[in-house]
């Protein structure tokens, strides 16, 4: 199979389980991470276990939608 620019595209984490205080009403989770994911291998949706800043724990973030 050969390899093409749309193998690898760019997704967003989001971990919304936090309580979110700021202002700004489009954002709606409050730890985010960029990351690359290979279309083929991982079809659906991403989740990884990252570090959210504001509960200063590990927690389960989620691909979003751009």
């Amino acid at each position: 199979m050969a390899k093409g620019k749309d193998m690898r595209v760019t997704v967003i984490l989001e971990y919304t389980g936090c309580d979110k205080k700021s202002v700004n009403k489009e954002s709606t989770g409050i730890s985010r991470y960029i990351t690359q994911k290979n279309r083929h291998n991982t079809p659906s949706r991403l989740e990884l276990i990252k570090f959210c800043s504001r509960c200063c724990k590990h927690q389960i973030h989620a691909e979003i939608k751009k």
